[in-house]
């Protein structure tokens, strides 16, 4: 990398501190290319990124940015997963993890909130911003329908009761 490059890749990098909700560092040491490859498509289909970068440069770029906090962990083979949906980034780690044990979280950062291997397992157990609309959506939907429910019930209670009296009659 000339100084040219080495130059883009903290700009680029700062850029991403910056703007990105979640930041989550890990080991990659021993992982295989096919291994990577899979970490990444299933980032990339969450909606998060992975980077292995220099960790100088890496440092370099975490100056002034919220997340500078995690500088501490960027020491040995590290890749750094970001994304915008806090739950996106640690849910696909967590579950690699779980999956490759030559994948080892280091921590983590949640805006300025630095974050240790438990607070990043405890943020992907959270639903994520898609099911947390949905739940939000089902449950201002709820009382509409128990209002429904609640208007419609006297009718049918009347109608049961009068079934009843038809019976009774046909009965008798």
């Amino acid at each position: 990398m000339d100084r040219a490059q080495k130059e883009e890749l903290v700009t680029s990098l700062s850029e991403v501190f910056k703007n990105t909700s979640v930041v989550v560092v890990a080991h990659y040491s021993g992982l295989t290319v096919a291994q990577m490859s899979n970490l990444r498509r299933q980032m990339k289909a969450s909606g998060a990124t992975v980077k292995v970068a220099k960790n100088r440069l890496a440092k370099i770029a975490l100056e002034g940015s919220d997340v500078a906090h995690v500088g501490h962990l960027l020491k040995g083979p590290t890749i750094i997963a970001y994304s915008s949906d806090p739950v996106a980034a640690p849910k696909v780690a967590v579950d690699f993890a779980k999956a490759h044990d030559k994948f080892v979280i280091l921590g983590g950062a949640f805006g300025a909130t630095a974050l240790n291997v438990d607070g990043v397992k405890a943020l992907a157990t959270m639903p994520s911003l898609d099911e947390l609309r949905a739940k939000l959506v089902g449950l201002i939907q709820a009382p509409a329908t128990k209002i429904a429910q609640l208007t419609t019930a006297p009718a049918a209670k009347l109608a049961r009761v009068f079934g009843a009296y038809a019976k009774e009659n046909e009965a008798a």
